[in-house]
């Protein structure tokens, strides 16, 4: 189980940044500690079949409340983002990380709790929902995923979005944390927006509104779309059902990490 749920390339990235665990007491121990491979089985269990953490079978052997408490504990130090930014690093050392060209876009998904950054979701009737803002290279790769209510217009999110792009270092030089040229679509066309991007550095290629479809920009865009159909293959994220908005940032910035992995095995064509 844990072979197929963390294998050893995987759990040989995590391992160095999980937090040491605590001392067991001489006295009235109690069970032993779950090791931490065993709680990444459990949460990536929930992450890729989405059932509720009380239904994580015991053949993984953990529970899914320990699971869960793993998974709480190594968000609050910082875990996910790390990983993630250490995938970057080595996608752009083997050359398989561009840069120059990156696109961005938003997705809704329904809400079952309340909690932080939950709206109504102007495209499912009002229902409570969370939105996932993304951004990706010119292949599909994911360089950061973020989280907002259901009712936030993406354009607001784009500034906040860039910045949450990790200094992304594996070659000589400065590290890259910016790309030249950002595609989106109408929704981002705010001459705002490109007047604050063309100051950062990025060329802005937004399609406009008004204007008829065949803009082209598809050509280049649709690697964001094939990212939100990766994304989404995890079924815990296709609806949020995590009260905390941390909990879920973490989970998304762990499904982002194991498309990073892929990615270095795989072309994007096999990833597709």
């Amino acid at each position: 189980m844990h072979a197929d749920l963390v294998p050893d390339d995987l759990w040989d990235r995590v391992a160095p940044l999980l937090p040491p665990a605590p001392e067991r007491r001489h006295r009235h121990p109690g069970r032993l500690r779950v090791p931490g491979r065993t709680a990444l089985a459990g949460v990536l269990f929930v992450l890729r079949t989405g059932v509720a953490w009380r239904d994580v079978p015991a053949t993984i052997g953990c529970s899914g409340v320990t699971a869960w408490r793993r998974l709480r504990d190594w968000t609050e130090v910082g875990v996910w983002p790390r990983l993630h930014a250490a995938l970057l690093t080595e996608l752009r050392r083997a050359g398989l990380l561009h840069l120059d060209d990156c696109s961005v876009d938003g997705s809704h998904v329904r809400a079952l709790k309340k909690g932080d950054h939950v709206g109504p979701s102007p495209v499912d009737r009002a229902r409570p929902g969370s939105k996932h803002h993304l951004i990706v290279d010119r292949q599909g790769t994911p360089l950061a995923v973020t989280l907002t209510g259901g009712n936030r217009h993406d354009v607001t999110q784009l500034l906040p979005l860039l910045d949450a792009v990790p200094p992304i270092r594996g070659l000589r030089g400065r590290p890259r944390c910016k790309p030249r040229r950002l595609y989106a679509d109408r929704g981002y066309d705010f001459d705002k927006y490109r007047r604050l991007l063309w100051k950062r550095g990025i060329k802005p290629v937004i399609a406009r509104r008004g204007v008829a479809h065949g803009s082209g920009l598809g050509k280049v865009r649709w690697v964001v779309k094939r990212a939100f159909a990766w994304l989404h293959q995890f079924k815990r994220l296709r609806t949020r059902h995590e009260r905390r908005v941390d909990l879920h940032q973490g989970l998304l910035e762990l499904a982002c990490s194991l498309i990073c992995i892929r990615r270095q095995s795989s072309s994007p064509r096999t990833l597709g």
